[in-house]
């Protein structure tokens, strides 16, 4: 419940510790659902089927995209998820030398009993709630997960740019090299023909 007088700091600071127990208590329980489906697909698989289910067919690229991490990261989550026949290769339906990830009818059927066993968790875990605080929450948990999506995306595209500049400066070490080596040998140069060379502070 706010407090009328609480301030910025102490309402971030409770926000900070209702975010670590619900990522506590999420992990604890895995949201798995009830029922027979309960705790029966980890978060990695359930999210990379739910992607497929809702997208369709997709490259290992794309999919790494779509879903925010690294393709080494996709490749070896999905490869037990192909292994057990939940996930297909499959050949591009427009580029039939492209091979895309698709999801197979056991992935299809797996996945609807998980969203099933889920959903039930989630009435009843709000089951005191009304309608409309249900859509509050979720609009808000959206928003929350779409906040943390950009900032995180922030911070990739900083790593790029910080290391993009650094190949950069890499790039310019030789012809910055050369610059040095053609300055000295202006200086013998002129020393050879009695040329007094200006001082170079820094240099």
């Amino acid at each position: 419940m706010s407090n009328p007088t609480e301030t910025s700091t102490e309402l971030l600071e409770r926000l900070q510790h209702q975010v670590a127990l619900f990522a506590r208590r999420a992990e604890q329980t895995r949201l798995g659902g009830v029922g027979r489906a309960r705790n029966s697909m980890d978060r990695a698989a359930y999210l990379l089927l739910n992607r497929l289910d809702r997208e369709g067919p997709m490259g290992v690229k794309a999919l790494a995209e779509a879903m925010g991490i690294d393709s080494s990261t996709v490749t070896r989550q999905v490869a037990p998820l192909v292994d057990t026949g939940l996930v297909k290769r499959t050949s591009h339906p427009e580029d039939g030398r492209a091979v895309v990830l698709a999801l197979s009818p056991r992935g299809r059927g797996r996945l609807n009993e998980v969203r099933d066993s889920r959903r039930r968790l989630m009435a009843q875990v709000t089951d005191a709630w009304t309608t409309q605080e249900r859509e509050v929450f979720t609009d808000l948990l959206v928003r929350f997960n779409e906040a943390l999506a950009d900032w995180h995306a922030g911070l990739r595209d900083e790593a790029d740019e910080q290391a993009g500049t650094a190949d950069r400066q890499e790039d310019r070490q030789p012809d910055r090299q050369d610059e040095r080596q053609d300055e000295r040998q202006e200086v013998r140069h002129g020393e050879r023909h009695g040329v007094r060379q200006p001082d170079r502070q820094g240099a």
